[in-house]
């Protein structure tokens, strides 16, 4: 069978100790059976290592930080899209969705430029900070939370929760504290990084589930995927998992997406308790790093995202291999000074 030709742009491509989704996508799209894939990075730092893997990423251009606003990428991605005629667009990290969900009606009328994200309010109502409205909305159990503004604030809160308790910044980063000073200490680490608010979360006991899955925006979950951690990092992230058969926590990942009519991939993570009561902890409104698993097995994900984006009909897939391991790995990856000057100084690779 002819592969189609298609140039796709893709975020996260800090593949490092706490990865970006960039380049397991990226790999997922370049092993795709039905299109023949050019993938364009699209970077925020010069030392993001998938600029330099060839293999995966053809070209890279620098984009400005989420923090500059809409209007200044929508210009980088149209001077981008007249050189490299981009087909879909892929973005990977959470800070960044706002504005891509806010330009892309315009990138795909005034561009030609294919997405498949979530709505505003979509992407807004499985915040963190709004978890117990999502889980009561869907029919999911959550864990209690609150957000909280000030350090004031932790010293009474032995009155509504047990500790210990998790601290949650609300993009990234969670430490599960003991003690008031310990939820202090966490609450200064990690507002300092991600701003406010913090989200303060009970600690559930059980085990840790986790699971990438596609939504295809009329209430269809065209894949999923369940994985346990079997190595987590010292930044909690999933250095080795394996793939689990667990008909419960995908008949609860196929409601939650049916329900919300969620567009795009995601990740579900949860606690499955003593109990065996499932707790939804997030849900993350992009694909994980660890979403080549699911390529491994038998669900490419990325792939089936782009024909999602392209309004073809994505046929809905259960059948995947239980017991695949994945295990991450570190090798220095030798690159000429010439190269990261050129995209140091030029913005592009």
């Amino acid at each position: 069978m002819t592969r189609r030709k298609i140039t796709v742009a893709v975020t996260g491509l800090n593949n490092i100790d706490s990865p970006g989704p960039g380049i397991p996508v990226a790999r997922a799209l370049k092993e795709s059976t039905e299109f023949d894939v050019r993938i364009i990075g699209l970077s925020y730092e010069t030392l993001e290592p998938g600029i330099y893997m060839k293999e995966f990423v053809d070209k890279t251009y620098q984009i400005p930080l989420p923090s500059a606003g809409t209007a200044i990428l929508k210009d980088r991605i149209e001077y981008i899209h007249s050189i490299e005629k981009i087909d879909v667009i892929i973005p990977n990290f959470d800070a960044e969705l706002h504005n891509f969900i806010k330009i892309q009606e315009e990138l795909k009328s005034v561009f030609g430029i294919a997405t498949a994200l979530p709505t505003q309010e979509q992407f807004e109502e499985r915040h963190k900070s709004s978890l117990g409205e999502f889980g009561e909305k869907y029919g999911v159990d959550v864990p209690k939370s609150k957000m909280i503004f000030s350090n004031s604030e932790i010293q009474n809160l032995g009155q509504e929760f047990d500790y210990p308790l998790v601290v949650k910044g609300k993009y990234y980063d969670a430490s599960v504290a003991a003690s008031p000073e310990q939820a202090m200490n966490y609450f200064h680490k990690i507002s300092a990084k991600w701003g406010l608010p913090i989200i303060i979360q009970q600690f559930v006991s059980g085990n840790e589930v986790n699971i990438t899955a596609i939504g295809d925006g009329k209430g269809n979950c065209i894949g999923a995927v369940p994985m346990r951690k079997l190595y987590i990092t010292d930044k909690g992230k999933a250095w080795a998992g394996v793939s689990l058969e667990d008909d419960k926590l995908i008949s609860i990942a196929h409601s939650v997406i049916s329900k919300s009519k969620w567009k795009g991939g995601c990740e579900l993570e949860f606690i499955k308790s003593k109990e065996g009561i499932y707790y939804l902890l997030e849900m993350n409104p992009r694909f994980p790093a660890w979403v080549y698993l699911a390529k491994g097995c038998g669900q490419n994900h990325p792939e089936s995202l782009l024909k999602i984006a392209l309004d073809e009909k994505t046929p809905v897939q259960k059948e995947y291999e239980s017991g695949k391991m994945f295990i991450r790995y570190s090798q220095d990856l030798i690159v000429s000074m010439k190269d990261f000057e050129k995209i140091s100084t030029t913005g592009e690779f």
